[in-house]
């Protein structure tokens, strides 16, 4: 039987939800200014600029740690789609929908360029590759997914869909599901016609993290 984890300390949980607010505020902040103050992002959690650089020493500090954020969770949802014993169409297709919830490609359309990847970046990289290489070689193998798409085609349409910013939060997620729904129906096997051209490579789509 797994052991329950045992509860944080008052103090140490409410440093955890200090911790959980910054980045969610550094989230919002960079991903609407990429060139916004790490002050900006103080104010928006409504935390203290000194509590702030205690956990994060500086700006691309914090950059780096929101972008392994998200490639964490991108590989959480790779994995579900998985790990779901249901329709392998309607599984990639939910988990390419909470990947966009889940802000998949929005920190690389921000940041790249402006800092150099860590360690833990690369080799977080790396899994979420092996992972949606996983799931794509699943659904293709259903007879669900067209044959020519890779991994580095999922990550630009992911890029570009994140691009679409109305203001209001609420009908930017709604703009950006019904550009995803358009995508999918052409993704969706048997294909109409073949995609031109090679797809980008890992080296591609890496380098670019890289100041």
């Amino acid at each position: 039987m797994t052991a329950t984890p045992a509860p944080l300390s008052g103090r140490r949980a409410q440093a955890a939800r200090n911790d959980q607010r910054i980045r969610d505020a550094a989230r919002a902040v960079f991903t609407a200014d990429p060139d916004a103050p790490i002050a900006a992002v103080a104010a928006h959690a409504g935390v203290g600029i000194s509590a702030l650089y205690r956990r994060y020493r500086s700006k691309v500090d914090l950059l780096q740690r929101l972008c392994l954020d998200g490639l964490q969770r991108f590989i959480v949802e790779a994995e579900a789609a998985l790990a779901d014993d249901g329709d392998p169409w309607t599984a990639f297709t939910q988990s390419m929908c909470r990947c966009l919830d889940a802000g998949a490609g929005a920190l690389t359309l921000r940041f790249a360029g402006r800092f150099t990847a860590t360690d833990d970046l690369h080799r977080a990289g790396h899994t979420a590759h092996d992972t949606t290489q996983r799931l794509l070689e699943h659904t293709k193998a259903a007879g669900a997914l067209r044959a020519d798409l890779a991994v580095g085609d999922l990550a630009l349409l992911f890029e570009q869909l994140q691009a679409v910013q109305v203001g209001d939060p609420q009908r930017t997620s709604q703009l950006r599901h019904r550009y995803l729904t358009l995508p999918l129906d052409a993704l969706h096997a048997p294909a109409a016609a073949s995609l031109p051209g090679p797809p980008p490579g890992w080296e591609e789509i890496s380098h670019r993290y890289n100041a």
